[in-house]
């Protein structure tokens, strides 16, 4: 016995209905192409809409943990950013943060902050996370080593201003015996 062949005549319904799933189906995967998850989860951004991926960049970084200085064995000396140390400057050394980064740096014992700029690399004491220069410790009362939180700044940022302002009327702490002037 031979198997009997199912045909569907030109334009009876089951081959519309059969056409029309399939255009639906090439429809839903033109459709799956274009969604989020199909490139990588990026959603054009719409002027005024606050997008996912735009809300974790601007996510705030901050780091706690222990500080230290470093001040006239280090004076003159060039830095990993190939500037010359100031130690009566407000500058700091870290481990991975891109050189030129300004970063507030709060004293978590007394709440004391400073505004530093990244422009070398350190501490080489494993366990902390920071060294300040001379300046920018005796600015938050740190003596020796002390617990901070550092929180990135950005250039626009109006309390960063300020704090520039100030530090140019801020008298030098400490000159070292190859720096005085009589």
């Amino acid at each position: 016995m031979e198997s009997p062949s199912f045909k569907t005549a030109q334009g009876s319904p089951f081959s519309i209905l059969s056409t029309f799933y399939k255009f639906a189906a090439a429809m839903l995967l033109a459709g799956l192409a274009f969604t989020p998850s199909a490139n990588g989860g990026a959603t054009p951004a719409k002027a005024g809409v606050t997008t996912p991926s735009a809300k974790a960049k601007a996510r705030h970084w901050y780091q706690v943990g222990i500080a230290s200085w470093y001040g006239g064995r280090f004076q003159g000396r060039t830095t990993a950013a190939g500037e010359t140390y100031d130690m009566n400057g407000l500058t700091c050394a870290h481990p991975t943060l891109p050189m030129g980064t300004w970063l507030r740096v709060t004293n978590l014992h007394n709440r004391k902050t400073a505004y530093v700029r990244v422009n070398d690399r350190g501490p080489v004491v494993d366990g902390r996370i920071v060294d300040l220069s001379y300046a920018a410790a005796h600015v938050i009362g740190l003596s020796g080593v002390g617990r901070v939180k550092l929180e990135q700044v950005h250039q626009d940022d109006p309390a960063l201003a300020q704090a520039l302002v100030a530090q140019l009327q801020m008298p030098v702490l400490f000159r070292p015996m190859g720096m005085i002037s009589r």
